[in-house]
């Protein structure tokens, strides 16, 4: 009988969708073996009771372009100190920040279990801060391409010397540049953050860097995207070395666009304090993955198998609510 239900209920569910089919004693086994030969999905057993669902979903993770699958984009946290204090800072950086530095030991040590990783960025804060940062990138782009994330604002003395021991290969410099003219730019990062800003952009290019610029766009502020351009076109910053991203309400802004951990396709994100979901996060206890960084992959399948739970759960809700 438990096939005969089976078989009627599956043919009359959309794929994906889920049903309850009543089991007599001795029956779980023929359900799980009905299951294996027909591509259904045997979700669970229990009190009388078998849930089946149509077909096999795809894999939520491996449904994603390899390079955005968690795990493959590695942030490390360098710092959280900054030279700045912009007024829509997602990890509320500042000169009165406390450093809460990762450390040169650390960052060996995930280099050494970074497992399916394919790309590193380093971020704080201000990683220029930093008196070994040299030997941090160095660590990080021996294993791995690495995008070092900076206000491109100290580029001078023996900050620029560190910035000259780093290598040409496998590295980007991220600077951030608002806009085209001082204005928006200086209202958030401060008066003449502008001007160095563009500084650094050359200073960078100058010594044979690679440099991505990024702008962030607060809320009901125009973009001016073709002046933008355009002046990106003069500075010599490629269109695949542009990053436009809008703020998000995170750390410093007060608003911006809401990201939370089931809205988020993952970044694995470590930090001084722990692993976190995605770098917009990485000061905020609700994206908090573990305390524990190592062993690191434990920490990445654990971001895996909560993205996966929630975007299986994202699916089977839109097809089990209909409304008609």
């Amino acid at each position: 009988m438990v096939i005969l239900d089976l078989v009627e209920r599956m043919g009359a569910l959309p794929v994906g969708a889920t049903a309850e089919v009543p089991l007599a004693a001795g029956e779980a086994e023929l359900v799980e073996r009905w299951c294996a030969r027909t591509g259904n999905e045997l979700v669970e057993i229990g009190h009388g009771v078998a849930v089946v669902r149509r077909g096999r979903p795809p894999d939520p993770v491996e449904d994603l372009p390899a390079d955005r699958r968690p795990g493959a984009r590695l942030w490390l946290y360098t710092n959280f100190d900054c030279n700045l204090a912009c007024d829509y800072c997602c990890s509320r950086s500042s000169p009165q920040t406390a450093r809460r530095a990762l450390g040169l030991d650390r960052v060996h040590r995930i280099m050494a279990e970074a497992e399916g990783v394919t790309e590193v960025f380093l971020t704080g804060g201000e990683p220029f801060l930093l008196p070994d940062l040299d030997e941090i990138v160095r660590a990080c782009t021996d294993r791995f391409h690495t995008t070092l994330l900076t206000n491109g604002m100290l580029f001078r003395g023996h900050r620029l010397d560190v910035l000259r021991a780093m290598p040409r290969d496998r590295l980007a410099l991220q600077i951030s540049l608002d806009s085209p003219t001082p204005d928006r730019h200086d209202r958030h990062r401060g008066r003449g953050s502008w001007n160095r800003a563009v500084l650094g952009i050359r200073t960078a290019l100058d010594e044979g860097f690679r440099v991505r610029v990024a702008a962030t766009i607060a809320p009901g502020e125009d973009t001016d995207a073709d002046a933008f351009h355009a002046y990106l076109d003069g500075l010599g910053i490629p269109v695949q070395d542009r990053v436009i991203r809008p703020v998000a309400r995170r750390g410093s802004a007060g608003e911006g666009v809401t990201l939370t951990v089931d809205t988020l396709v993952p970044e694995v994100t470590v930090t001084a304090e722990g692993v976190y979901w995605h770098p917009v996060g990485a000061d905020h206890l609700d994206q908090l993955v573990t305390r524990e960084i190592f062993p690191l992959s434990a920490a990445i399948e654990e971001v895996r198998r909560r993205f996966a739970e929630y975007r299986r759960g994202s699916m089977e809700a839109a097809a089990s609510f209909p409304c008609a």
